[in-house]
């Protein structure tokens, strides 16, 4: 149930540092519930809700998980706490943003002034309409995944049909989610639309021209838009932090929508006769291929980041970091004979310091630039592979695959939490 919050704040005229009990905590709740409704992790919010709570002269102890939030306020004499839940939650790197600019200024411009004033200005953001429409969300999925299925070794062929498979899914997706369909329903039909679209597009490119069977493989890139970047990167950074409760609840989260993704997929594979076979060979040479990497990785995070309703700088911003770090992943791989572990290491540190130090000069949560770049590394062809064949009993090559995976996903957050420990003092401490 929504919590009516101009009830609490109804009949109170002091500044927001003077009022009651209940009044502070009622800010720093919706400051944290609210930030927490964009998809950051607990270590983000609890630093948020301290920051409201230092202005407001409270003291706050929160146990925050992935869609629910208990604090209690205490101001040296009383405490008070609330319990705040969300319905659902999702990822908004705008919106995450303007919270963290409130929460910035919010000592100097909204303490000394009445609390009213305040959930005014969290109305605003509350409120506030995402960035892109269900056409742009789905045409952000589509640069996606054809750059996504470009880096995987895929052709024009692939990247046509990743291109209309990934916008039919996530313009699916987008239009369920947003008459409040639960995140399983949306992503299983969401992939069903989207393999079912590249299947069709294979279709008719089939009537026109003679087609290599090798190219249904790209059906796995169209999927790809669901990959649970968010969570999964907070999940393995709250748990770095102690976060117990908030990372492991992020964790099944990611895990029930790459399960839920990968098992359809399956489905359709075998209803379609499809096989998760090698690409056809591109055929470029080393400087064109590294070339065409740069742009493809760029394009892939720049979508992922406007599906995360990033705003076009930050898009572009972390575009050019994924472009920079997911390049370098790929040519560690194939130039040095890099374990993909390890390259998923180095390429994640280097978007991490390369936000770290963007940071400094701009207003972007570091987040906001991070997760985009190193969604485009997350291995979804490693793990599709290994489901596959899990659902066909090879149980030896599904362990195989996911566990390559599993080494991969690791390391990812971890080059991202080594840059943050080297570059944020706040983050090397326990207090």
């Amino acid at each position: 149930m929504a919590v009516r919050w101009e009830k609490v704040i109804e009949n109170e005229q002091k500044p927001a540092r003077l009022a009651s009990l209940p009044v502070r905590a009622s800010i720093v709740g919706r400051v944290g519930i609210l930030l927490l409704s964009c998809g950051t992790g607990a270590w983000r919010v609890r630093s948020a809700m301290n920051t409201v709570a230092r202005a407001l002269q409270l003291t706050i102890s929160s146990d925050i998980g992935f869609t629910a939030i208990t604090l209690t306020c205490f101001d040296g004499s009383e405490s008070y706490t609330e319990s705040l839940s969300l319905a659902a939650t999702g990822v908004n790197t705008h919106k995450m943003t303007l919270i963290e600019k409130y929460v910035a200024d919010f000592a100097t411009v909204y303490a000394d002034q009445k609390p009213q004033v305040a959930h005014k200005e969290l109305d605003a953001i509350q409120k506030r309409p995402g960035n892109y429409s269900a056409i742009m969300a789905g045409l952000a999925a589509a640069i996606a995944c054809a750059g996504f299925i470009f880096l995987l070794g895929g052709g024009l062929i692939e990247m046509l049909g990743c291109f209309t498979g990934a916008f039919a899914g996530n313009y699916t997706r987008k239009k369920l989610g947003g008459r409040r369909w639960n995140a399983v329903a949306t992503t299983v039909l969401g992939v069903a639309a989207a393999c079912l679209t590249y299947i069709a597009t294979l279709f008719l490119l089939g009537l026109t021209t003679h087609l290599s069977a090798a190219h249904e493989a790209g059906y796995i890139g169209a999927m790809l838009f669901v990959i649970p970047g968010f969570p999964f990167i907070t999940s393995i950074l709250d748990l770095s932090k102690n976060d117990m409760r908030s990372g492991l609840e992020r964790l099944a989260f990611a895990l029930m929508i790459i399960f839920s993704a990968t098992l359809v997929g399956w489905l359709l594979a075998l209803v379609f006769h499809l096989h998760p076979q090698n690409f056809l060979p591109q055929g470029l040479a080393l400087y064109p291929l590294i070339a065409c990497r740069l742009v493809a990785s760029f394009a892939g995070v720049f979508g992922f980041s406007m599906m995360f309703n990033s705003q076009p700088k930050m898009a572009i911003t972390a575009g050019l970091i994924g472009s920079l770090a997911n390049t370098t992943r790929l040519e560690l791989v194939d130039l040095s004979q890099l374990p993909p572990a390890a390259a998923a290491f180095i390429g994640a540190l280097i978007a991490g310091v390369a936000a770290s130090l963007i940071n400094r000069y701009t207003n972007f949560p570091r987040i906001s630039l991070t997760v985009p770049a190193i969604v485009i590394m997350v291995p979804g062809l490693y793990i599709y592979r290994g489901v596959y064949n899990l659902g066909l009993n090879n149980i030896g090559d599904g362990a195989t695959w996911l566990t390559r995976a599993v080494l991969i996903m690791v390391f990812l957050p971890f080059g991202l939490y080594v840059a943050r420990f080297l570059f944020d003092k706040d983050w090397r401490k326990v207090d």
